[in-house]
């Protein structure tokens, strides 16, 4: 009950926070649809199975209207639709290792919110990622094509280590995994300003969750605080920058 609680008390945050007083109320309720689901998924009182049957496939089969976007990771232990418990068509799911991002996640995730306008995206890590772990242990530049994914969780890595109480083991890879999550949510909106403007109109909420392996719980990770206004440069200092 108590981790029900922190739960539910971090999630009413997190939506407080990312969705603004005049946005829609679709941000949030995807949010919320998604907990619940995980609630049920943890309790194993799902209400749907997958596969399905005709059906339900003749459902969606002319069209889609998928309510959030989960950017997740490979992994074959984390399955978005079970995970949260939800039917064939619910969700528009990416999936690559170390679920990170570049310009073809990033051009898959604005066709959802454009083409359906689909109001959520999730950035979706798990405990003991292996992508993220490998990472971690890298000892030096890794090479070729699996490298390329290591290099990309590499500045999550380095902010870990600055962060982590603890800056070694299995608790450096937690904080990296987390560290992972809010780089893909920093990069989603810094570079697609189709995403970003969808977020400024308050039509898009990004958002970020791990995936505990070993209970089934979806942890949604409170909103960064904003960043603090920088002071206004001195008018002499204003002038000569301006003139470089």
């Amino acid at each position: 009950m108590r981790n029900l609680i922190r739960e539910t008390l971090i999630l009413a945050t997190l939506l407080a926070a990312r969705v603004p007083a005049a946005a829609p109320a679709p941000p949030a309720q995807a949010l919320a649809r998604l907990a619940a689901g995980n609630r049920r998924y943890v309790a194993h009182h799902a209400r749907h199975r997958i596969p399905v049957n005709a059906a339900e496939r003749a459902r969606v089969a002319q069209k889609q209207k998928p309510f959030a976007i989960v950017l997740a990771c490979s992994d074959s232990r984390v399955v978005p639709e079970l995970i949260f418990d939800q039917r064939l068509g619910d969700l528009f799911i990416i999936r690559v290792a170390g679920n990170i991002t570049d310009p073809v996640v990033l051009g898959s995730i604005e066709y959802a919110a454009v083409q359906f306008g689909t109001p959520l995206v999730l950035v979706l890590g798990h405990q003991r990622c292996g992508a993220v772990t490998a990472a971690v242990e890298a000892k030096e530049p890794p090479a070729g094509n699996v490298g390329a994914i290591l290099r990309t969780i590499g500045p999550a890595v380095e902010r870990a280590r600055t962060l982590c109480p603890d800056p070694s083991g299995p608790k450096l890879v937690e904080c990296a995994i987390q560290q992972n999550i809010r780089q893909a949510e920093r990069h989603l909106l810094d570079n697609s300003p189709v995403l970003a403007g969808l977020v400024r109109a308050g039509r898009l909420v990004v958002a970020g969750g791990e995936y505990q392996l070993d209970t089934g719980r979806v942890s949604f990770l409170p909103p960064e605080p904003a960043p603090e206004p920088k002071a206004p440069l001195p008018p002499s200092e204003a002038k000569a920058q301006a003139a470089r």
